[in-house]
Order: C-alpha cells, then sequence, then structure tokens
C-alpha cells in the first residue's frame, strides 16, 4: 500500500466507478485530473478515462504517465477547465465525472455542476469531493489560531471568496444542497480522511501494521455521520435525475 492520503482518495475514485458501473468498462471524465494518477490507473481496469485540466504541464505529465503504463493506460488529455468544458467536449457523452478538489475553486459551484450535468448521460454519477470546513476549523483551533476558527465557523458556501479566502471550504447539508439543487440525487457520502491527516507520519511509517490499520479504521468511519463531518475531505456520489440542454459544444482535445 502507497501512503494513506493518496490510497484513500484512490479508493474513493474505486467507490463511484462501483455505484456508477454495472461491470462494464465506464466513459470517464477526470475533471482537474492533474497529473492522470487516478486517471490512468482507471484506463488499466479497462475505462476510457477523459482527464481535462488547465495545466499545459499537469498534462505533459498525464502523457508520460500513460506512455510509461503502455496501451492500457492511454488516456485522453484536454486543456480547459469547468468554465469551458463544454468547448472541448460533447454533451451526454460520460457516465461518470470524476469532479475531486474542483468545487473549492471554481467562482460559482453551482454552474460548475450544471456544467457536469450536460455532459453526463441520463443516468449517470458524478463523484464530488470537496474540503470539509468542520476540519479546518479544528485544525485552526488545535493550532492555537482561534481567531481564524472562528471566521471559519461563520462562513458558509454561499458568503466564501474565494479570492480572498483561498479555497473554499464545505459541510456536509451545503454539498448535499447544491447537488440537489441541480437535478442529482445523492447516493452516498463518505468523509475521507478523518484520522490520517491528523496522525503523525511518524508513527504511519515506523509503527508495524500502522498504515494498514489506519487505512482500515478511515474506511469504517467514513460512512459515519458522527466522524464524516469532521473530515478533511466530503465525498458525495450522486445520481443524475434531470439536466437543462446543454449549449452547442465545440473544441479541440489531444489522446494521450
Amino acid at each position: 500500500m502507497g501512503p494513506v492520503r493518496s490510497e484513500l482518495m484512490w479508493q474513493a475514485v474505486v467507490d463511484a466507478v462501483e455505484i456508477a458501473g454495472s461491470g462494464d468498462p465506464l466513459d470517464v471524465l477526470d475533471l482537474g485530473g492533474g497529473t492522470g494518477g487516478d486517471a490512468v490507473r482507471l484506463a488499466q481496469l479497462g475505462h476510457r478515462v477523459t482527464v481535462v485540466d488547465p495545466s499545459p504541464d499537469a498534462l505533459a505529465s498525464l502523457h508520460r504517465r500513460g506512455v510509461e503504463a503502455g496501451p492500457s493506460g492511454a488516456v485522453r488529455g484536454v486543456q480547459g477547465d469547468a468554465s469551458d468544458l463544454l468547448d472541448h467536449v460533447g454533451p451526454a457523452s460520460f457516465d461518470l465525472v470524476v469532479c475531486h478538489g474542483v468545487l473549492e475553486h471554481v467562482d460559482d459551484p453551482g454552474v460548475a455542476l450544471s456544467t457536469v450535468g450536460t455532459v453526463l448521460r441520463p443516468g449517470g454519477h458524478v463523484s464530488v469531493v470537496v474540503a470539509g470546513r468542520n476540519a479546518a476549523v479544528a485544525a485552526r483551533a488545535l493550532a492555537g489560531d482561534f481567531v481564524t476558527a472562528q471566521t471559519l465557523l461563520g462562513r458558509t458556501v454561499d458568503t466564501w471568496d474565494v479570492r480572498t479566502m483561498g479555497a473554499r471550504r464545505f459541510v456536509p447539508s451545503e454539498l448535499e444542497e447544491l447537488l440537489t439543487t441541480r437535478g442529482f440525487t445523492p447516493v452516498e457520502a463518505n468523509g475521507l480522511r478523518v484520522f490520517a491527516d491528523l496522525v503523525p507520519s511518524a508513527i504511519v511509517d515506523t509503527e508495524p501494521g500502522a498504515r494498514d490499520a489506519l487505512y482500515a479504521l478511515e474506511r469504517l468511519v467514513r460512512s459515519c455521520p458522527e466522524f464524516s463531518g469532521l473530515s478533511a475531505g466530503l465525498q458525495s456520489i450522486a445520481r443524475l435525475d434531470s439536466v437543462e440542454a446543454p449549449p452547442n459544444p465545440g473544441g479541440n482535445s489531444a489522446t494521450l
């Protein structure tokens, strides 16, 4: 097993694939997929994967990763982001959209999710992972920064300004409402990294069996509301029930 944090994030992708699919290869869009650590692994499992990311350097790394993985790791790479997604991929093109670490940074998370809905096939799924606000409050309080902890506690997604406050942070109810108001039905909610970001790496790396035990503990508590609301990452896997008609798409892509 690799680093616990990385494996937990990869397992979140696997969980989404299992819910979205019936055992057949899926058409998967990894929005903001970066260097393709997850995308190439999905391709090696037989899925058809497209990565959309704004960074040319990340896409270059994705290309190298795919070449090293061989034909089974081939991934289509597109330079773009949520704001111009329909310039690069067609409507109703995907069975699953992986949207991990994206909604924290966009100007309007609701608009981004609506765009995601247009590229999903009817009944398709999205996996959203966002940063948890409660975990940030706890982290700042434990560090002695009580003023920032109070500031974070008093914010909501609607009052968050990413330009002055940095990456947006959510609580579970905000993520659920955001999805339902955009035509999605949440089918599974998980907390990611309830403890993994808090346990000193010296313990995980040196204590025999600690890594496997921490991973197993995280998997046990991920669906417990008492713990998941305090996790560093919040995941919601949701099914598309309705979608507005998309604008006409167009654009360029490259196979990586």
